[in-house]
């Protein structure tokens, strides 16, 4: 039988990927988008946890959205959390700088 709970989520939590257990290559993967990097500097500009999904300025739709953080969260660079029917965000700033110093500085940075 389904959660009936009020502000229980239909949808499962989203998974994390700890920058540690991220390889090299998964990182550079992660920032190399131009849609991913203006995510970034996006939540690089805002209070930690008042961002929701669908507040991002993205030429993409609804799934393309989806994957996009997707590939942030396995790469370790976003973690997600659910807020009633919002899904919020954070910018893994400290853990991501701790495992890849000076790559998401350089990834901010305005080209």
């Amino acid at each position: 039988m389904p959660d009936q709970t009020p502000g229980a989520s239909h949808r499962a939590a989203p998974v994390h990927t700890h920058p540690d257990d991220v390889s090299t290559l998964t990182a550079l993967s992660a920032v190399a988008d131009p849609v991913r990097i203006t995510l970034l500097r996006e939540l690089a500009d805002s209070p930690v946890w008042t961002r929701s999904c669908g507040s991002f300025d993205v030429p993409v739709g609804k799934a393309a959205l989806s994957h996009h953080f997707a590939v942030l969260r396995g790469a370790g660079l976003v973690e997600q959390r659910d807020e009633g029917p919002r899904r919020v965000n954070r910018l893994r700033r400290e853990e991501f700088e701790a495992r890849f110093p000076g790559l998401l500085d350089l990834v901010l940075r305005d080209a």
